[in-house]
């Protein structure tokens, strides 16, 4: 297979190992049962909550293995960390082993969350090298999938069992052994391929936009009320599953093209006179130095070691604007199958699925808008902080529209909030890489996520102690009062991240319009 094929299979494989490996996007759904099984309080569970994120906490070691250590080497060891953390919980409860304290539970919990930072990182990196002149739009591509995991282990888990009191283990079993699947199969694939631009690389991304897009459509009405009754769950899982095999139809074009070409891509060089007595060479289009121009378009300010960048001012804004946004999103995510108990809402599968398609769109809709909107030098580093800004505006809206108690707003903010925390999710990675650089990105990005433990921690459990105030005793809240405060209280600091943004825009506009 040539270069050009084998560049484009790398980009489906990191799709695949995006799609299992949100494994932490799941906990709210099984969470109600996991509380009841482990007869928990909420601080407990949310304690639970906030150890899958703490995991994070630790990312930075994945970052220095891929600095030191073969990217498939990584990837395994971030898959055999899922596959201990979930797998030994999927083992307590189904009282296969009995000899787990809830200590014990916690640090498993941590080593799973940690667990999905190695894999991230490897997909990040394999991305940045493979497609360097278009690694924004491909990292926000694959990241978006990410978004996708919650739908496709709730489907999966639909198909699996109907008995709820078996929906927590089945969770925890999918968890543990999927991305360990995955990883073995992507193994090989994780590599440099070093295949430069290719003049039909724009052709691929308009394909590989259609079928997202198209994904993310089914992913949206098979989460709606209607759809799921008439479609039956095994038929929704050859759906899931026909929409995230449709990418391959790309390599495989590729090498058809290929071979229709006798095989091999014959390099033409074309001498062009461009003045002052200079020749250049295009070799298939491609001007000579043309990656080098692109890559410069980025418009990195300059390449910043992690103890340089800690000195920043741009990097704790950047820091408490993620904090506020897309962390904060995270949390209330984390929270939603309490949020939905507590209001009688039973459909809550249905609603974490709804906030996973969402957050799919929210991961693709910036790496779409970048690749097909023209784009200005002036404005590279300052249009992602006023898309940050403007994309925490409604979501701090719809922190106080939760405090209305139907379920159409239930349903209508949790969307809000899934597309903008997926939007930031996906602006963030290549704004770590054009505010610090691309060269120690893998450890530089893993301390900036290092904010969504800490807001697990602090949003998370300040949530916990309202919902025990507000409780009956018995560890169970019911009614709007055991969230309202939260809600205020959650859009009041996204509404404060919203200003910390636009600080961060008109610092970042002042620098360029310097150079």
């Amino acid at each position: 297979m040539s270069s050009n094929a084998r560049q484009w299979l790398t980009l489906v494989v990191i799709i695949w190992l995006q799609s299992v490996n949100g494994t932490n996007t799941t906990f709210p759904a099984y969470s109600p049962q996991l509380k009841e099984i482990l007869s928990m309080s909420q601080v407990k569970l949310n304690n639970l909550s906030f150890a899958s994120d703490a995991g994070k906490l630790f990312g930075f070691f994945s970052g220095m293995g891929a600095l030191y250590l073969p990217l498939w080497l990584v990837l395994l060891i971030g898959s055999t960390l899922g596959f201990v953390g979930y797998g030994l919980q999927y083992l307590f409860i189904t009282h296969q082993i009995s000899s787990l304290s809830y200590a014990h539970i916690f640090l498993l919990t941590v080593l799973a969350g940690n667990s999905i930072c190695w894999i991230n990182t490897v997909c990040y990196v394999v991305i940045i090298q493979n497609f360097p002149s278009d690694h924004q739009v491909s990292v926000g591509l694959t990241t978006s999938y990410q978004g996708l995991s919650a739908k496709l282990y709730t489907v999966l888990v639909d198909a699996l069992f109907f008995s709820p009191d078996k929906r927590a283990g089945t969770y925890l079993l999918l968890n543990s052994i999927s991305p360990l699947v995955v990883c073995v199969m992507a193994a090989p694939f994780v590599r440099d391929v070093n295949a430069g631009t290719s003049k039909n690389m724009k052709a691929g991304f308009i394909v590989m936009f259609s079928i997202a897009i198209a994904t993310g459509i089914y992913a949206v009405i098979s989460s709606l009320g209607s759809l799921p009754s008439r479609l039956p769950p095994l038929g929704n899982v050859i759906g899931i599953s026909v929409f995230l095999l449709a990418p391959l139809a790309i390599p495989i074009a590729e090498k058809i093209r290929e071979v229709l070409l006798n095989g091999e891509i014959k390099k033409v060089y074309i001498e062009k006179n461009v003045g002052d007595d200079r020749v250049e060479r295009i070799e298939s289009g491609i001007e000579e130095g043309d990656d080098h121009r692109r890559e410069n378009e980025v418009g990195v300010k300059e390449e910043i070691g992690v103890m340089s960048m800690l000195k920043r001012v741009d990097f704790w804004l950047y820091f408490f604007v993620y904090f506020s946004g897309a962390t904060l999103g995270l949390v209330y995510s984390n929270n939603l199958g309490q949020i939905a108990e507590s209001r009688g809402f039973s459909g809550t599968s249905s609603l974490v699925s709804l906030s996973s398609s969402f957050g799919f769109f929210g991961r693709l809709m910036p790496s779409l808008l970048d690749y097909f909107l023209s784009r200005t030098r002036y404005n590279l580093i300052s249009r992602p902080a006023a898309c940050i800004a403007a994309l925490m505006a409604p979501m701090a809206g719809a922190f106080f529209l939760l405090l209305n108690t139907t379920s159409i707003s239930l349903y209508i903010s949790t969307a809000i909030i899934g597309v903008c925390t997926g939007a930031i999710t996906s602006i963030s990675v290549s704004t770590t890489t054009e505010l610090f650089g691309p060269r120690n990105f893998s450890v530089n990005h893993n301390v900036v996520v290092a904010n969504i433990p800490i807001g697990s921690f602090v949003f998370g459990y300040s949530a916990a102690l309202i919902y025990h105030r507000e409780g009956d005793g018995d560890g169970k809240c019911m009614g709007m009062q055991c969230y309202r405060n939260t809600f205020i209280i959650w859009g009041s600091v996204c509404l404060f991240g919203t200003f910390l943004a636009l600080v961060l825009y008109a610092r970042l506009r002042r620098f360029y319009s310097r150079r």
